[in-house]
């Protein structure tokens, strides 16, 4: 969510691109010069004056507002206590999971028993975590950043490897499209990162696709969860057979 500050500043860049001087504002506003320089200087003021200032500029405040928004760094983990608050209802987890993959209000309530209205609820919590903005007709925004991951040892992470993790391997991996792969070498360790590097072009590049093929009807998509993982490890049973 935008602060009051970043929507000042952003009026200061608005006064500029306007070649309007304090002396004029001040007047729109029928205040002292020296109050608006004081209070711009500041940085910190009540929304109605804001809006004041967007009515003496003959700019629209939402708009900015909006503008604003979408300025700010988007987020490439979550803190421990957003993680936590998401973990705790599995329907706000699976509303996460949603939004990541950019479904809309109607997909997921289309797709899962839940309400609109619940739907709706979720989306504001999830708001007010700061994973989305929402906009207006139920619409949101993402705040995440492409190269987003959950915290590796966090809540949202620890409830995957308890509970999803051995029903993702549960399957065969032998239907249309699926397939499992896992393969052991020793490399360079300078040459690690690369591939690690690789990894994660590939899973952008599924987002991607995903984000492309909203356009075509559900009868011509098929979900898939494409889980990518490189670590340092050896199986426990193996490493005890080691010579000393």
């Amino acid at each position: 969510m935008s602060t009051t500050v970043d929507l000042v500043n952003a009026l200061k860049n608005e006064l500029k691109s306007a070649h309007m001087t304090y002396a004029d504002l001040a007047k729109s506003l029928d205040m002292a010069e020296s109050s608006v320089k004081r209070m711009l200087a500041k940085g910190d003021m009540p929304l109605t004056r804001v809006d004041a200032i967007c009515r003496a500029l003959k700019i629209d405040f939402a708009e900015l507002a909006r503008r604003v928004a979408d300025a700010q760094p988007l987020l490439k983990e979550l803190t421990l206590e957003q993680e936590k608050a998401v973990v705790k209802d599995k329907k706000l987890l699976l509303l996460a999971i949603c939004v990541l993959s950019q479904w809309t209000l109607e997909q997921i309530v289309g797709a899962y028993r839940i309400t609109e209205a619940e739907c709706i609820g979720h989306l504001a919590q999830l708001d007010r975590i700061g994973i989305i903005e929402l906009r207006p007709l139920n619409r949101y925004r993402l705040k995440l950043a492409k190269t987003f991951r959950w915290r590796p040892h966090g809540p949202v992470m620890d409830f995957f490897r308890e509970n999803v993790v051995l029903d993702y391997y549960r399957g065969g991996f032998d239907g249309p499209a699926e397939g499992l792969l896992l393969v052991h070498g020793s490399i360079s360790k300078s040459l690690a990162p690369a591939f690690l590097d690789r990894l994660q072009r590939v899973a952008q590049d599924f987002a991607q696709q995903h984000q492309t093929d909203q356009k075509l009807s559900p009868k011509e998509r098929e979900g898939y969860t494409l889980l990518l993982g490189m670590r340092n490890w050896e199986f426990e049973l193996f490493t005890r057979l080691r010579r000393a």
